[in-house]
C-alpha cells in the first residue's frame, strides 16, 4: 500500500465557524447536543470530500474534535483529570459519552478549575495540557473514535488515514501533578495504541498517522544517557505498534509525521523499525531542510513542500525540483509541511482583498490544489489545469518580487537610522522613583489586562456599522457610551489603574493591522486559536508604517472620565507578527522593527495626550521562540530589540507595562527581564503560579503581576483560591514589585462573572496589603 498526495492534517472549525457556533450553543444548552454532533460530522465529511475531489489519495482524519487534538488524545486514553471523574457519562445525542468530562477539563465548571492551556509549539494554536501522576492508568475509551472511523471508511474507503498524537509527543507536552516522570507512562500508552491499532485494522483502514513533532525539538532530560534510553524505549514502542498493526498490504501501515523543523531525528530514530512512511516539513529551514541525510529511501517520504503555516503561493517549480531530487532516492508522496489547521479555508471567499496581493496568496483549498498538481506533475500525469496553475504561479511570484506595494523608501531609511541608543531607557531605579511620584499608587496595585466584555450590544453595533445601518458618528457614540460604562464599573470595583475596555476593537492584532500600511485584513479567513475561539490573522505583505494615530482618541475619552491612571493599550511588535501571516521575503526581525517604529510613534502621541501608563502586550514572544536551542539566541536578540525600540522613547515617569499569556515562560525569565518593561503581567493561575519559582530563582527586580484569576474558564474563582495564589506570589516576589490582575483580557467573559471575579480579586488585594 502507498499513496501519492495528501495533507499532514485538517482544520475542524468550519469555513463559517460552524463548529464554534454549535459548541457555544451546547455550552449554553446541552439539549443541543444533536446539532453539535451533526455539525462536527458534516464538517469532517465535507473536508474529506474536498481532499478526494482535488485528487489526493490519502485523507488525514482526526475524528470529530470538539476542542483540541491533545485533549482528544487525553479522552481517548482515559486520562482526563481525576477531579472530573465524578461527572457522569451519559448519552448525548451522538456525542462521545465522556463529552461533559472533556469540556470540564477544557473549560472548568462553576466548582472545578480547568486544565492548563498553552501554545502548540511555535504557533498561535493552543492545546489543553494533560495532567498525569505516578498512579495514572490508561483506560482506552475508543468507542467514539472507532465509530467516526467506521463512518469515514464507509464514505471514503481506504483513503481514510486516522491521525493520532504520538506517545512521545503526548508525554513531552504533559505535566505531572506530583512531580513524577511523565515518560514513565510511555510503554503503557504504546500498549494502549497497540490495542487500538488492531481495532482500527478491523475497520478497513490501511494507514494510521502518528504525529511526533517533539522530535524536531530539544526535549526531555538534561542527561544525555537518559535521553538515549528514552529514544530506545520509543523505538521499541513503535516496533511493537508495527507488530500489532500487521503492517503491509494486509495490515495497517504507520506514518510518522513531524513538522515545524528538521525531520531527520525522527527518521534516524525509526528508520528500519517497520514504520512505512515519514512525513516531514521541507519548508521550515529553507533549502537545507530538503537534504534529509537520514532518509535512505526505503520508507515512503511524505514530502511537505507546500507551506501549511503561511498563506503565500508555493513556488511550484522549486518544489517540483525538490521532489524530483528526492524521488531519485526513494518513493515520494507530496504533502503539506504541517496541518492546514493553521491557515484559512479558502481564498475564494475573499471578495475585497487588494487584487494584486490576492494573486500572491494560497489558503487551504488553494494549497490542496497545489499538492494535487505537484503530485500529478511528479508522476508525469500533469493536466492542462495543472500546467495553467504552474504558469499562474510563476507570474504571481515574479509580480510580487517587483511590486511597488512591498517597499516603502521612507520606512527603510528610518529603519537604517536606528541606533543602539534607540533601544535603551534610563535605569529601573531612576524610572521607579519618577513613577512613584507621578502615579502615587497603593501597595499591590490592582488592574486588568485591557479588554472588558464584548457584549451583544457591542457586537450588534459593530455589525450595523459594517452593514451601513448606522453611520460613523452613531457607532462612535455607542462605543463612547461603552467606555463610560466600563470606567464607571472599574471605579465602583475599586481598581487602581483603569483601562478603557477596548469596545471598538475587534481583535488585538486585527484592530491595529487595519490602521497600518503594509497590512491586509480579510473578511472570512478564520483559523482556530483554541476551542471555539477563532481569529482572522491579517497579512503583512509590505513595509509597515503608521499613517495616523490609532488609539489616542479612545484613550482621551476614558482619561477624561476619571482621576485615576488609565493605561494606553497597544499590541507589541512580536505579537503583531506572530498573530499575522508574515511576509517571507525578508527576515522577521526587519519586519518587527518596522512595526516597532510605528508603535513608538503611537506611544509618543499617547504620552503627549497625558498617558502615564502604557501597556504594550507581548503574549506571543514565547510563541515564536525557535524549537531548537541553537537557533534561539538570534531570535531573542531581535524580538527583545524590537520591543525595546517601540518603548524606549518613553520618559522615566511613564510606566511601561507588558503582558504575556498561555506559554511556558519559566525558561525565559531572563528574556522577560531584558524587555525592560517596568511591569509585566503574566498568566499564572492555571498552572498554580509555577512561574514564580523561576522569578525567585532569577532574582527578578522589575514589577510583575502574576495572574490570580483564570479568565478562560467560565467560573468565578473562590475567594480562598485567589487569596492563596496571591499569598504564594508574596512568598516569591518583593511586595513592592507585585501587581494584582487577571491572567488575560476579559472580552470573552460576561459582565456578571467579570464583576463577581473582580470583586474577589480586589478583596484579595486588600487583605494582602494588610499582610505587607
Amino acid at each position: 500500500m502507498t499513496f501519492n498526495a495528501t495533507v499532514a492534517g485538517v482544520p475542524r472549525i468550519g469555513p463559517d465557524r460552524e463548529l464554534k457556533k454549535a459548541l457555544e450553543g451546547y455550552w449554553r444548552d446541552n439539549s443541543t447536543g444533536r446539532n453539535l454532533a451533526t455539525t462536527a460530522t458534516r464538517l469532517v465529511n465535507d473536508y474529506t470530500d474536498e481532499l478526494l475531489a482535488a485528487g489526493l489519495d490519502s485523507a488525514a482524519f482526526s475524528g470529530r474534535s470538539f476542542y483540541d487534538a491533545v485533549l482528544d488524545t487525553t479522552a481517548l486514553l482515559g486520562l482526563l483529570p481525576e477531579r472530573v471523574a465524578d461527572i457522569a457519562d451519559h448519552d448525548n445525542d451522538g456525542l462521545p459519552r465522556f463529552i461533559d468530562r472533556y469540556f470540564a477539563a477544557a473549560r472548568g465548571t462553576k466548582e472545578l478549575p480547568a486544565s492548563a492551556m498553552t501554545k502548540w509549539f511555535d504557533t498561535n494554536y493552543h492545546y489543553i495540557v494533560p495532567e498525569l501522576a505516578k498512579d495514572s492508568r490508561v483506560e482506552l475509551d475508543d468507542s467514539a473514535f472507532l465509530e467516526d472511523i467506521r463512518d469515514q471508511v464507509t464514505r471514503a474507503g481506504e483513503a481514510v488515514r486516522p491521525v493520532l498524537v504520538g506517545p512521545l509527543t503526548y508525554l513531552a507536552l504533559s505535566r505531572t501533578v506530583d512531580g513524577s516522570d511523565a515518560f514513565a507512562h510511555l510503554e503503557e500508552i504504546f500498549d494502549a495504541y497497540s490495542r487500538l491499532l488492531k481495532r482500527i485494522a478491523d475497520r478497513g483502514v490501511k494507514w494510521v498517522q502518528f504525529d511526533e513533532p517533539i522530535l524536531v525539538t530539544d526535549f526531555a532530560y538534561a542527561d544525555a544517557a537518559a535521553n538515549e534510553d528514552l529514544l530506545k524505549r520509543t523505538r521499541a514502542g513503535y516496533e511493537k505498534l508495527v507488530e500489532a498493526a500487521g503492517a503491509g498490504d494486509e495490515g495497517v501501515n504507520l506514518l510518522i509525521q513531524t513538522y515545524f523543523g528538521d525531520g531527520n531525528a525522527a527518521i534516524e530514530l525509526l528508520s528500519g523499525s517497520g514504520v512505512a512512511a515519514f512525513g516531514v516539513d521541507l519548508v521550515t529551514g529553507g533549502a537545507a531542510a530538503a537534504e534529509l541525510p537520514a532518509w535512505n529511501g526505503k520508507e515512503l517520504l511524505a514530502a511537505g513542500v507546500v507551506d501549511g503555516h503561511n498563506v503565500w503561493r508555493t513556488d511550484l517549480d522549486a518544489a517540483l525540483k525538490t521532489l524530483q531530487g528526492l524521488k531519485e532516492r526513494g518513493p515520494v508522496a507530496v504533502s503539506t509541511s504541517c496541518s492546514l489547521l493553521h491557515v484559512p479555508y479558502s481564498l475564494q471567499r475573499e471578495q475585497n482583498l487588494n487584487a494584486e496581493v490576492q494573486k500572491w496568496l494560497a489558503f487551504g483549498s488553494e494549497k490542496i490544489r497545489e499538492v494535487a498538481a505537484l503530485s500529478r506533475t511528479l508522476r508525469g500525469e500533469q493536466t492542462e489545469a495543472d500546467e495553467q496553475l504552474f504558469a499562474e504561479t510563476r507570474e504571481a511570484i515574479e509580480d510580487r518580487k517587483n511590486s511597488t506595494l512591498t517597499h516603502n523608501a521612507a520606512v527603510r531609511e528610518r529603519q537604517d537610522a536606528v541606533t543602539d541608543a534607540d533601544r535603551r531607557r534610563d535605569s529601573i531605579e531612576a524610572r521607579r522613583e519618577a513613577q512613584k511620584a507621578e502615579l502615587n499608587l497603593p501597595p499591590l496595585p490592582t488592574t486588568t489586562i485591557g479588554s472588558f466584555p464584548q457584549t451583544t450590544e457591542i457586537r450588534q453595533a459593530r455589525a450595523k456599522h459594517r452593514k451601513g445601518e448606522i453611520d460613523d458618528a452613531a457607532y462612535t457614540q455607542a462605543m463612547k457610551d461603552e467606555v463610560a460604562d466600563v470606567i464607571k464599573r472599574q471605579e465602583e470595583l475599586g481598581l487602581d489603574v483603569l483601562v478603557h475596555g477596548e469596545p471598538e476593537r475587534n481583535d488585538m492584532v486585527q484592530y491595529f493591522s487595519e490602521q497600518l500600511d503594509g497590512y491586509l485584513s480579510t473578511e472570512h479567513a478564520w483559523v482556530q486559536s483554541y476551542g471555539s475561539r477563532c481569529v482572522r490573522p491579517p497579512i503583512i505583505f509590505g513595509d509597515v508604517s503608521r499613517p495616523h494615530a490609532m488609539t489616542v482618541d479612545w484613550y482621551k475619552v476614558a482619561a477624561d472620565l476619571t482621576d485615576k491612571p488609565v493605561k494606553g493599550m497597544l499590541t507589541g511588535p512580536v505579537t503583531m507578527l506572530a498573530w499575522s501571516f508574515v511576509r517571507d521575503d525578508q527576515p522577521l526581525g526587519e519586519t518587527a522593527d518596522q512595526v516597532a517604529l510605528a508603535l513608538r510613534d503611537e506611544i509618543d502621541d499617547l504620552i503627549a495626550a497625558g498617558a502615564r501608563v502604557v501597556q504594550v502586550d507581548e503574549p506571543a514572544i514565547r510563541e515564536l521562540l525557535p524549537l531548537r536551542k541553537e537557533q534561539q539566541p538570534d531570535y531573542l536578540k531581535w524580538a527583545v530589540g524590537s520591543f525595546r525600540l517601540a518603548t524606549s522613547g518613553a520618559e522615566n515617569k511613564v510606566q511601561i507595562h507588558t503582558h504575556m499569556c498561555y506559554s511556558e515562560f519559566n525558561e525565559l525569565i531572563d528574556t522577560v527581564s531584558n524587555l525592560d518593561a517596568d511591569v509585566t503581567s503574566i498568566e499564572a493561575a492555571r498552572n498554580g503560579m509555577q512561574v514564580l519559582a523561576a522569578l525567585k530563582d532569577e532574582g527578578y527586580e522589575l514589577g510583575v503581576g502574576p495572574g490570580v484569576w483564570d479568565i478562560h474558564s467560565p467560573r468565578v474563582p473562590k475567594q480562598q483560591e485567589v487569596d492563596d495564589l496571591l499569598s504564594a506570589a508574596l512568598d516569591s516576589v518583593d511586595p513592592s514589585l507585585l501587581w494584582v490582575n487577571p491572567d488575560c483580557g476579559l472580552k470573552t467573559r460576561g459582565w456578571e462573572e467579570t464583576t463577581a471575579s473582580l470583586e474577589v480579586l480586589v478583596s484579595a488585594a486588600k487583605k494582602a496589603r494588610e499582610r505587607v
